[in-house]
């Protein structure tokens, strides 16, 4: 026999071989059908054993069935149902949640700054009426009393006036108890009639303003323009002018005082002449510190706003000192 072997050659002694293993799963796949361990299927033919063991086994044909597969013949298997995410839903409504409050922030916001701005256009084209009015009144210059109570609070408070409550948070909210009752007890005289000699008009070009100047400095006069401190100095004179303005509101004249550094120029101008004054210092005080509004033994300015910007707890103050040379003719005159 192994004589016979060595005769063969390579492909002949792989036929042999294959031929044999052919013949083993023949009678091992018979057996597992006497057994009942195989199931038939009708209609599918069993895989195709190839010819040759050169030739590539075929695919196990798909209808088959294996001891294992209990599913009945013709019934086709049904996919898992998956369970419901509910970490997943969450997230989504928590997602859902949190850009509905964004966008209804934002529409509040815009909403804020739409009304700011409608306001400020308003005030802007009765500011402007105010101004050529005041150069076109020429009445004679008359003596203003002095209030007999001083005020507790800087002006150009932002909160509006409310007839029978204490003072609001943020206005005169840091105002010590003992000095409430002057507080209510403070009114300011009646604006003077216009005179020559009156501020009617404010310009500082480090910042682009040039509003008008009106007589007296609470809540309706500073709707108009730059309100003068009544008893405070006229322009070009020894003493200190105090003008205030809003920040946020009526035409923000005052919104940026904090951009101001020393050597910046404020021109102010009456119904006869213009005065320039030079800025020397800008401080942030609270609303209490009235002591900015004193008058000095020199021609000075003081510029008062509320600050910061739409906050307006504190209270920036500029300075300024009349440039001797100052002092040209209007040119309105």
């Amino acid at each position: 026999m192994s004589k016979k072997l060595d005769k063969l050659s390579v492909e002949e002694l792989e036929a042999a071989l294959y031929r044999k293993k052919r013949s083993l799963r023949q009678k091992r796949l018979q057996r597992l059908k006497d057994e009942g361990r195989v199931v038939e299927v009708a209609g599918v033919e069993p895989p195709a054993l190839p010819l040759s063991p050169r030739a590539k086994p075929t695919a196990v044909a798909t209808g088959a069935l294996s001891r294992y597969n209990t599913k009945p013949t013709g019934e086709e298997p049904t996919a898992p149902r998956r369970p419901l995410n509910w970490r997943w839903l969450s997230n989504k409504a928590l997602l859902m949640v949190e850009v509905g409050a964004v966008v209804a922030l934002v529409a509040i916001v815009v909403g804020l700054l739409g009304t700011m701005r409608e306001l400020n256009q308003d005030v802007a084209v009765a500011q402007a009426n105010a101004n050529q009015q005041a150069y076109a009144n020429t009445a004679v210059d008359r003596p203003t009393a002095e209030p007999l109570i001083r005020p507790v609070v800087l002006p150009s408070g932002h909160r509006p006036p409310i007839d029978g409550q204490p003072p609001q948070p943020g206005e005169a909210g840091d105002i010590p108890a003992h000095l409430l009752p002057y507080l209510d007890a403070y009114v300011a005289p009646p604006p003077p009639p216009p005179a020559p000699e009156q501020p009617r008009n404010i310009q500082i070009g480090a910042i682009n303003v040039n509003a008008p100047v009106v007589q007296g400095d609470d809540w309706e006069q500073l709707k108009k323009g730059v309100g003068h401190h009544i008893g405070s100095a006229m322009p070009g004179v020894a003493g200190n002018i105090v003008l205030s303005a809003h920040n946020d509101i009526y035409g923000e004249i005052f919104r940026h005082l904090d951009k101001l550094v020393p050597g910046d120029e404020v021109v102010v101008s009456t119904g006869r002449q213009s005065y320039t004054y030079l800025i020397n210092e800008i401080r942030v005080v609270d609303p209490t510190d009235v002591w900015v509004m004193d008058p000095t033994d020199h021609a000075s300015l003081t510029l008062v706003s509320c600050y910061p910007y739409l906050i307006n707890n504190k209270r920036i103050v500029v300075f300024a000192d009349l440039v001797e040379d100052s002092g040209n003719l209007s040119e309105d005159l």
